[in-house]
Protein backbone atom coordinates (compact mmCIF):
# COMPACT_ATOMS: atom_id res chain seq x y z
CA UNK A 1 0.00 0.00 0.00
CA UNK A 2 1.41 3.72 -0.76
CA UNK A 3 2.11 5.90 1.72
CA UNK A 4 -0.58 8.43 2.76
CA UNK A 5 -2.86 6.64 0.21
CA UNK A 6 -6.91 6.92 1.52
CA UNK A 7 -8.35 4.19 1.94
CA UNK A 8 -12.65 4.18 2.24
CA UNK A 9 -14.58 1.90 4.45
CA UNK A 10 -16.99 0.14 2.72
CA UNK A 11 -20.54 0.69 3.01
CA UNK A 12 -22.22 4.25 4.18
CA UNK A 13 -20.38 6.89 6.42
CA UNK A 14 -16.90 6.32 4.45
CA UNK A 15 -13.71 7.79 5.72
CA UNK A 16 -10.68 8.81 4.40
CA UNK A 17 -7.78 8.04 6.48
CA UNK A 18 -4.03 8.68 6.83
CA UNK A 19 -2.67 5.02 6.84
CA UNK A 20 1.13 6.19 6.27
CA UNK A 21 3.84 8.48 6.65
CA UNK A 22 6.83 9.66 4.62
CA UNK A 23 10.41 10.02 5.73
CA UNK A 24 10.47 13.93 4.70
CA UNK A 25 13.73 14.86 5.52
CA UNK A 26 15.30 11.92 3.51
CA UNK A 27 12.80 12.85 0.41
CA UNK A 28 13.55 16.34 0.64
CA UNK A 29 17.90 15.53 1.33
CA UNK A 30 17.66 13.47 -2.36
CA UNK A 31 15.73 15.74 -4.43
CA UNK A 32 16.66 19.31 -2.81
CA UNK A 33 20.31 19.12 -2.59
CA UNK A 34 21.33 22.62 -3.00
CA UNK A 35 17.59 23.81 -3.82
CA UNK A 36 15.93 26.05 -1.74
CA UNK A 37 13.27 24.22 0.81
CA UNK A 38 9.64 25.28 0.14
CA UNK A 39 6.29 24.22 0.15
CA UNK A 40 2.85 24.94 -1.80
CA UNK A 41 1.11 27.52 -0.41
CA UNK A 42 -3.03 28.07 -0.15
CA UNK A 43 -3.70 31.79 -0.25
CA UNK A 44 -6.60 33.52 1.67
CA UNK A 45 -8.42 35.96 -0.97
CA UNK A 46 -8.52 39.83 -0.17
CA UNK A 47 -11.35 42.15 0.64
CA UNK A 48 -13.43 39.70 2.02
CA UNK A 49 -13.56 36.84 -0.47
CA UNK A 50 -14.85 33.27 0.62
CA UNK A 51 -12.96 31.10 -1.60
CA UNK A 52 -8.99 29.69 -0.23
CA UNK A 53 -6.63 29.52 -3.81
CA UNK A 54 -5.83 26.24 -3.44
CA UNK A 55 -2.66 24.15 -5.85
CA UNK A 56 -3.95 22.31 -8.45
CA UNK A 57 -2.66 19.78 -11.36
CA UNK A 58 -2.00 23.14 -12.91
CA UNK A 59 0.57 25.63 -11.14
CA UNK A 60 -0.74 28.58 -13.54
CA UNK A 61 -4.61 28.16 -12.56
CA UNK A 62 -5.19 27.39 -9.24
CA UNK A 63 -8.42 25.42 -7.68
CA UNK A 64 -11.12 27.76 -5.81
CA UNK A 65 -11.91 26.38 -3.02
CA UNK A 66 -15.14 27.48 -0.44
CA UNK A 67 -14.11 24.86 2.37
CA UNK A 68 -11.39 21.94 3.01
CA UNK A 69 -10.01 19.75 5.49
CA UNK A 70 -6.43 18.99 6.44
CA UNK A 71 -4.21 18.06 9.79
CA UNK A 72 -2.37 20.73 11.22
CA UNK A 73 1.21 19.00 11.10
CA UNK A 74 2.94 22.31 13.26
CA UNK A 75 2.18 26.28 13.37
CA UNK A 76 4.24 28.99 14.48
CA UNK A 77 4.82 32.83 14.56
CA UNK A 78 6.49 34.54 12.00
CA UNK A 79 6.62 38.19 11.66
CA UNK A 80 7.32 40.70 8.33
CA UNK A 81 8.14 44.07 8.22
CA UNK A 82 7.99 45.97 4.84
CA UNK A 83 9.11 49.56 5.25
CA UNK A 84 7.38 50.29 2.30
CA UNK A 85 3.57 49.11 1.70
CA UNK A 86 3.62 45.91 0.64
CA UNK A 87 1.92 44.93 -2.67
CA UNK A 88 2.46 41.55 -3.30
CA UNK A 89 4.71 39.45 -5.45
CA UNK A 90 7.75 37.75 -4.42
CA UNK A 91 9.94 40.55 -2.78
CA UNK A 92 11.09 39.81 0.93
CA UNK A 93 10.42 41.83 3.86
CA UNK A 94 12.57 44.11 4.47
CA UNK A 95 13.39 42.59 8.18
CA UNK A 96 11.55 38.92 8.95
CA UNK A 97 11.20 37.01 12.24
CA UNK A 98 10.32 33.04 11.26
CA UNK A 99 9.85 32.59 14.96
CA UNK A 100 7.82 35.86 16.11
CA UNK A 101 10.66 36.49 19.04
CA UNK A 102 14.25 37.25 17.04
CA UNK A 103 14.16 39.60 14.02
CA UNK A 104 17.03 39.72 11.14
CA UNK A 105 17.19 42.80 9.33
CA UNK A 106 17.21 41.99 5.12
CA UNK A 107 20.12 45.00 4.45
CA UNK A 108 22.43 44.36 7.31
CA UNK A 109 21.98 41.25 8.84
CA UNK A 110 21.09 42.61 12.00
CA UNK A 111 19.88 40.35 14.61
CA UNK A 112 16.78 42.27 16.63
CA UNK A 113 14.15 41.77 19.35
CA UNK A 114 10.77 41.59 18.15
CA UNK A 115 9.72 42.53 22.00
CA UNK A 116 11.82 45.31 21.76
CA UNK A 117 10.91 46.73 18.49
CA UNK A 118 9.34 49.64 17.82
CA UNK A 119 7.76 48.36 14.71
CA UNK A 120 6.00 45.65 16.67
CA UNK A 121 4.25 48.27 18.75
CA UNK A 122 0.58 49.43 18.45
CA UNK A 123 0.22 52.98 16.93
CA UNK A 124 3.79 52.25 14.58
CA UNK A 125 1.55 50.97 11.71
CA UNK A 126 -1.53 52.42 9.72
CA UNK A 127 -4.82 52.91 12.09
CA UNK A 128 -3.02 52.39 14.83
CA UNK A 129 -1.69 49.12 14.20
CA UNK A 130 1.53 47.45 13.87
CA UNK A 131 3.88 48.64 11.38
CA UNK A 132 5.49 44.79 11.98
CA UNK A 133 2.95 42.13 10.90
CA UNK A 134 2.44 39.34 13.05
CA UNK A 135 1.16 36.27 11.35
CA UNK A 136 0.98 32.26 11.96
CA UNK A 137 2.09 29.99 9.19
CA UNK A 138 0.62 26.31 9.33
CA UNK A 139 1.90 23.25 7.76
CA UNK A 140 -1.22 21.40 6.61
CA UNK A 141 -1.33 17.42 5.17
CA UNK A 142 -4.10 16.91 3.13
CA UNK A 143 -5.55 13.58 2.87
CA UNK A 144 -4.07 11.59 -0.08
CA UNK A 145 -0.48 13.91 -0.05
CA UNK A 146 3.21 12.89 1.40
CA UNK A 147 4.27 16.57 1.53
CA UNK A 148 3.17 19.26 3.96
CA UNK A 149 1.38 22.75 2.25
CA UNK A 150 1.59 26.24 3.98
CA UNK A 151 -1.56 28.21 4.60
CA UNK A 152 0.11 31.62 6.03
CA UNK A 153 -2.75 33.90 8.69
CA UNK A 154 -3.18 37.36 8.47
CA UNK A 155 -3.17 39.24 11.62
CA UNK A 156 -6.97 39.21 11.09
CA UNK A 157 -7.50 35.57 11.37
CA UNK A 158 -5.14 35.00 14.72
CA UNK A 159 -7.73 35.66 16.89
CA UNK A 160 -10.45 32.78 15.61
CA UNK A 161 -7.02 30.10 15.31
CA UNK A 162 -6.06 31.19 19.20
CA UNK A 163 -10.15 30.14 20.09
CA UNK A 164 -9.89 27.06 17.89
CA UNK A 165 -6.64 25.65 19.41
CA UNK A 166 -8.29 26.43 23.07
CA UNK A 167 -11.38 24.98 22.19
CA UNK A 168 -9.53 22.05 21.26
CA UNK A 169 -6.82 21.99 24.22
CA UNK A 170 -10.25 21.98 26.52
CA UNK A 171 -10.83 18.87 24.99
CA UNK A 172 -7.56 17.13 25.63
CA UNK A 173 -6.87 17.58 21.88
CA UNK A 174 -4.49 19.26 19.89
CA UNK A 175 -4.01 20.25 16.11
CA UNK A 176 -2.00 17.36 14.71
CA UNK A 177 -4.65 15.14 16.72
CA UNK A 178 -7.92 15.98 15.01
CA UNK A 179 -8.55 16.84 10.86
CA UNK A 180 -9.61 20.20 10.72
CA UNK A 181 -12.40 22.14 8.49
CA UNK A 182 -11.50 25.38 7.02
CA UNK A 183 -13.32 27.67 6.01
CA UNK A 184 -13.73 31.81 5.02
CA UNK A 185 -16.06 34.39 6.60
CA UNK A 186 -16.17 38.28 5.65
CA UNK A 187 -15.40 40.59 8.55
CA UNK A 188 -14.23 44.20 8.89
CA UNK A 189 -11.34 45.92 10.50
CA UNK A 190 -11.65 49.05 12.46
CA UNK A 191 -10.54 51.28 9.46
CA UNK A 192 -13.98 49.69 7.75
CA UNK A 193 -12.71 47.78 5.64
CA UNK A 194 -13.46 44.14 4.21
CA UNK A 195 -11.30 41.40 4.40
CA UNK A 196 -11.48 37.36 4.75
CA UNK A 197 -11.07 35.85 7.82
CA UNK A 198 -10.02 31.91 8.07
CA UNK A 199 -12.73 30.11 10.63
CA UNK A 200 -11.44 26.49 12.05
CA UNK A 201 -13.88 23.50 13.07
CA UNK A 202 -13.12 19.84 14.09
CA UNK A 203 -14.25 17.61 11.85
CA UNK A 204 -12.74 14.64 13.49
CA UNK A 205 -10.55 13.13 15.60
CA UNK A 206 -7.90 10.94 14.12
CA UNK A 207 -7.58 7.32 14.39
CA UNK A 208 -4.48 5.83 16.79
CA UNK A 209 -3.25 4.50 13.49
CA UNK A 210 -3.16 7.99 11.80
CA UNK A 211 -2.08 9.67 15.07
CA UNK A 212 1.27 6.93 14.67
CA UNK A 213 1.42 7.73 11.12
CA UNK A 214 1.05 12.20 11.60
CA UNK A 215 3.15 12.27 14.48
CA UNK A 216 6.82 11.64 13.39
CA UNK A 217 6.00 13.64 10.15
CA UNK A 218 5.02 16.50 12.99
CA UNK A 219 8.18 16.64 14.42
CA UNK A 220 10.07 16.41 11.07
CA UNK A 221 8.43 19.42 10.20
CA UNK A 222 8.89 21.01 13.10
CA UNK A 223 12.31 20.77 13.17
CA UNK A 224 12.60 22.11 9.29
CA UNK A 225 10.46 24.84 9.83
CA UNK A 226 12.92 27.28 10.38
CA UNK A 227 14.76 26.37 6.86
CA UNK A 228 11.88 27.01 4.63
CA UNK A 229 11.67 30.05 2.64
CA UNK A 230 9.86 32.71 1.82
CA UNK A 231 8.35 35.51 4.71
CA UNK A 232 6.95 37.60 1.72
CA UNK A 233 3.18 35.78 1.80
CA UNK A 234 0.34 37.61 2.84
Amino acid sequence: MANNEIVKSEGNGAVAQYTGGVDIGNLLAEELDGLNLSFDRIKIPAGGGLSYEVPGDDPDSPDSVKEFKAVILHHHPINCYYAEEYTGGNNPPDCGSMDGHIGIDAETGEVKSCADCPFNKFGSGKNGAKACKQKRRIYLLREGEQLPIILSLPTGSLGEFSKYVMRLLSKGKKTNGVVTKFTLKKAQNSGGINYSQAVFALDRVLTDAELAAVAPMSEQVKAMANKVTALDEE
